[in-house]
């Protein structure tokens, strides 16, 4: 078995809010992430697949096929929104990185090759937080 992995990034805002909450738990459990004017990050994604290498390519998949994958079912949705309001896929989740890397994992398994597995989806939410996610 073999692993690809490819990077992607997207710029976007949300805010860490539970509508069930008072403001203040908001601020006591969420800090300067409750903010009612948002926040944004510059985000990175990487998306392991695996699978048997093809030996009339010698892939395990076209990296550029895997690419446009990732764009168009999960960056161009994300890039320069707000994650809270402007995505489909995020609607009535709370915007964390933890939720979001569920998402996405949702967003690229359907449209895989019969041949690959999605292993991980890892996002940079900072340079000192990522989030992993195994499905």
């Amino acid at each position: 078995m073999i692993f690809l992995t490819r990077h992607e990034h997207f710029n976007a805002a949300h805010k860490l809010y539970n509508p069930q909450w008072t403001p203040e738990k908001n601020e006591e459990v969420f800090g300067k992430c409750a903010n009612a004017n948002w926040h944004g990050h510059n985000y990175e994604l990487m998306v392991t697949i695996k699978g048997e290498v093809n030996a009339e390519t010698g892939f395990l998949m076209d990296a550029k096929k895997l690419s446009e994958i990732l764009n168009d079912h999960v960056c161009d949705k994300l890039d320069h929104r707000n994650l809270n309001t402007d995505v489909d896929f995020m609607k009535g989740k709370l915007a964390s990185t933890e939720n979001l890397a569920i998402a996405i994992w949702g967003q690229i398994v359907p449209h895989l090759p019969t041949n690959v597995k999605l292993h991980c989806v890892k996002i940079y939410e900072t340079p000192r937080i990522c989030v992993e996610y195994f499905g």
